[in-house]
């Protein structure tokens, strides 16, 4: 498993980076039989979202760091080094570009986009 990660340099820059999810057959809910699972993140909020095909928005940076989950439709990313994702159903996008350039983000193809965001906590310095 993976997820898309869009961060942000120390020059503001922002840029894609695909990480892998380690996961790890252990029990996750006794007495079921052991599954493969990754280990636990914080969450602080829970959003849905959707956006109307053809939805274009100007670039920004994302307002806290969160991860978006695709359930349908596509939007295109671009980073500000120009690189870009396809978000598409199944995709998990992380954001943390939270200061400089940001990303543009445009909703592609005839379907609407739907997506459930999950909200995460600040890191501990």
């Amino acid at each position: 498993m993976h997820y898309h990660k869009l961060y942000a340099d120390d020059d503001g820059e922002s840029h894609w980076r695909l990480i892998d999810v380690p996961l790890e057959e252990r029990s996750f809910a006794p007495p079921a039989k052991a599954i493969q699972v990754s280990d636990q993140e914080a969450a602080e909020g829970l959003l849905f979202l959707r956006l109307e095909p053809g939805w274009d928005e100007p670039a920004h940076p994302t307002p806290k760091r969160q991860k978006l989950i695709c359930m349908s439709g596509c939007v295109r990313v671009t980073a500000s080094d120009g690189e870009f994702r396809d978000i598409g159903p199944g995709d998990v996008w992380h954001m943390e570009d939270t200061h400089g350039k940001g990303h543009h983000t445009k909703a592609i193809g005839d379907e609407e986009f739907r997506a459930v965001i999950v909200q995460l906590p600040e890191p501990k310095t």
